[in-house]
């Protein structure tokens, strides 16, 4: 039974547990990750910190298999989503980001109105229909705390929004197809303040449901909204644990160094 028909049987068993071991990626010939193992648990916020190019967003797209629409890529290794295998022959990619979700760094709402936003994927996969699919709409944006902003002008175009409240579309926009898994590019590296701590806000609010995997550069946005915090160097995870006891006592020299601000 494949990741995606388990997930959507409602099964009790599947709670969206992520566990990489072994992980090696390659651009070409080019390896940009060596053996990073690492667990992402449920209904928990797992960052993934460490400076540019030491291969956190390469490795957040190996949790979804976006990295399988690079020509010349390629991952070895194993990535099991609730134990099954998500590189499994029988595993289909597209399907997959259905449970496995992405909010990328740049919002990016489809040119359509709001409503067609979060209606969009519910359609193409028949989920839901009439008044139901309307339902369904406003209760995606009512967990993604943006109903109250929008819910008199469903009909306009979601490039009318501001960039926080794009954003925030976004995560609306994945919830609508039921994902166990969201997975966060630097969500908040292009907005705001004020955005920013509503992103947050609403991370620490959805982690009650799902997992969610964020890449981020703002080190006190890791402490914030975390609970698990994983180092990355050179393509190398070096160390992983609780938020609060990574930041206030690294076991690793180059952890130390990276959140005291010695480079990055």
């Amino acid at each position: 039974m494949t990741v995606v028909s388990e997930a959507n049987s409602g099964s009790s068993t599947l709670d969206g547990r992520l566990k990489a071991s072994g992980v090696d990626f390659f651009y070409g010939t080019f390896q940009a990750l060596y053996g990073v193992e690492l667990t992402c648990e449920p209904r928990q916020v797992t960052a993934l910190i460490g400076p540019s190019g030491c291969g956190k967003s390469t490795f957040l797209r190996c949790l979804n298999r976006m990295n399988d629409l690079i020509d010349g890529a390629r991952m070895t290794g194993t990535i099991t989503l609730d134990d099954v295998d998500i590189y499994g022959p029988d595993v289909d990619p597209v399907e997959l980001r259905k449970v496995v979700g992405m909010v990328f760094q740049k919002p990016n709402p489809f040119p359509m109105s709001i409503f067609e936003n979060i209606a969009y994927g519910p359609k193409i996969h028949g989920m839901h229909k009439g008044n139901d699919l309307k339902d369904h709409v406003e209760q995606c944006l009512r967990r993604a705390a943006l109903w109250d902003e929008v819910k008199d002008k469903l009909n306009q175009s979601a490039n009318g929004l501001s960039g926080g409240q794009q954003q925030r579309l976004c995560i609306a926009r994945t919830l609508s197809v039921n994902p166990e898994v969201i997975l966060m590019d630097e969500p908040c590296s292009a907005l705001d303040p004020i955005a920013t701590a509503k992103i947050e806000e609403l991370m620490l609010e959805l982690r009650k449901t799902f997992t969610i995997v964020i890449v981020t550069h703002n080190m006190q946005q890791a402490q914030r909204a975390s609970d698990k915090t994983a180092f990355f160097h050179q393509g190398k995870m070096i160390e992983t644990g609780p938020t609060t006891r990574l930041f206030g006592n690294p076991q690793n020299q180059l952890t130390e160094d990276y959140i005291s601000g010695r480079f990055g």
